[in-house]
């Protein structure tokens, strides 16, 4: 079995939110005969998931609207998530009836993908108890989330995914309560590189090392989508 992938590089949000969908519906259908992992960055946006809470968005849709940050209301689960560039995002489209039919599992999964990835660039990063996302823990003891996750199924067949925050300058998230987790200290993996002396990866290089990471945990072989398929998904 084959986890294929595709990398869109920076791209509107309702674009690749539109593939998501349309990725989907083939991999349910059996058009897509394989897992597939989308590799994507995106401009400003803000998104607003099923657990959005009032008051976690802190600016109007139109103050973020005029000042070029889109705001979208989406279907996956979770709080407010913000994407930006520089940050990396992963949508798996996963048929979890090939795996294991439960989305608390795959959310773990999720978290373990990046937890690895992240070990081979030499950053340590963990799960928080009772907290969905990827987190690191500075030397002095802060706790900063890295990476922040939201998914969505139908038929077990999963959309949406997991924001990575790698070299983006974090200015959007200054408009929300990240995924609702108040005195949440948000950082990427190019600060915290830097502060444990370790070199930074670029998103290019993590892409390659987050596909890996879930094609092993899956137990799939990894291979680049076919132009074929890419292009019925268009």
């Amino acid at each position: 079995m084959l986890l294929y992938t595709l990398s869109l590089g920076l791209t509107p949000y309702d674009t690749a939110w539109a593939l998501q969908k349309r990725a989907a519906a083939a991999r349910i259908s059996g058009e897509l005969p394989e897992d597939l992992l989308i590799l994507v960055q995106h401009p400003p946006v803000v998104t607003l998931g099923r657990s959005t809470k009032p008051g976690h968005l802190l600016a109007s849709a139109a103050y973020l609207e005029a000042r070029g940050i889109q705001v979208r209301d989406v279907e996956r689960g979770g709080d407010v998530t913000i994407h930006e560039p520089g940050q990396l995002v992963a949508y798996p489209i996963i048929d979890l009836k090939r795996h294991t039919k439960d989305l608390h599992w795959y959310l773990r999964q999720i978290e373990e993908v990046i937890i690895r990835a992240l070990a081979t660039v030499g950053l340590d990063t963990h799960r928080v108890e009772g907290l969905t996302g990827v987190w690191h823990t500075r030397e002095d003891g802060t706790r900063v989330k890295l990476a922040s996750i939201g998914v969505h199924a139908r038929d077990w067949v999963t959309w949406h995914g997991v924001a990575l925050n790698v070299e983006n300058d974090l200015a959007t998230f200054d408009h929300t309560v990240p995924c609702g987790i108040d005195g949440v200290t948000m950082s990427t993996v190019a600060q915290e590189c830097a502060r444990a002396a370790l070199a930074a990866p670029s998103c290019a290089a993590l892409e390659q090392r987050i596909g890996e990471q879930a094609a092993e945990l899956l137990g799939l072989t990894l291979a680049a989508l076919p132009a074929p398929l890419a292009a019925t998904l268009r």
